[in-house]
């Protein structure tokens, strides 16, 4: 599996600047919610995927977040990774203070300030020689969750952040996982609340 396997509605982006929403889990809705806020359906290596263009971050966040407030209603698992949708009324975006790098199958990350090196350290993440990492045993599921956690965190202290997947295009992101094969969770997951859409 993959980091973008694990919630009903995973929200990233490519390199090359698309905004994808991949659906995990049974949503009826989501296919009208998501093109009726621009988004193109696709169907990509048994993945029901949706698509945004490179595009204008203010566009991207008005759409992405119509269709997540939209979505609301039906699921609630969702997991935020964007960097194309990050966007502020208020004036330009703070520079960025810290990257996160999920494209090996491990979460790395590095970080320019003091500040914000506390702020991985306070969520978990353990030095490295390069930067810092998660510890290999913390699920794929709570990785997510605690990117997004310290993601908020940082944004919370005016550094920027960017987050990056590992997918050059659209074309690069993995094949859905088989669900058959799939064993059933010992629990219902618990749920990681998408940021809110305020900045």
């Amino acid at each position: 599996m993959a980091f973008i396997d694990h919630h009903d509605v995973f929200v990233g982006s490519t390199t090359d600047g698309h905004t994808f929403v991949a659906l995990n889990g049974d949503l009826p809705a989501a296919h009208r919610i998501l093109t009726r806020n621009g988004f193109t359906a696709r169907e990509h290596q048994g993945r029901a995927l949706y698509l945004l263009p490179p595009t204008s971050a203010q566009e991207a966040h008005h759409q992405t977040g119509q269709a997540l407030y939209e979505l609301l209603p039906h699921t609630m698992d969702f997991a935020d990774l964007s960097w194309t949708t990050r966007w502020l009324d208020s004036g330009p975006l703070p520079e960025t203070g810290a990257r996160f790098d999920l494209s090996d199958g491990r979460v790395t990350a590095t970080a320019d300030t003091d500040a914000a090196r506390q702020v991985l350290e306070q969520h978990g993440f353990q030095r490295t020689p390069t930067g810092y990492a998660l510890p290999g045993e913390i699920s794929e599921r709570e990785s997510v969750g605690i990117v997004t956690r310290t993601e908020i965190h940082l944004w919370a202290l005016g550094h920027g952040v960017k987050v990056s997947l590992g997918f050059p295009t659209p074309d690069a992101i993995p094949p859905a996982p088989s669900r058959a094969s799939a064993p059933a969770p010992a629990q219902p997951p618990q749920p990681t609340t998408s940021k809110r859409r305020t900045r």
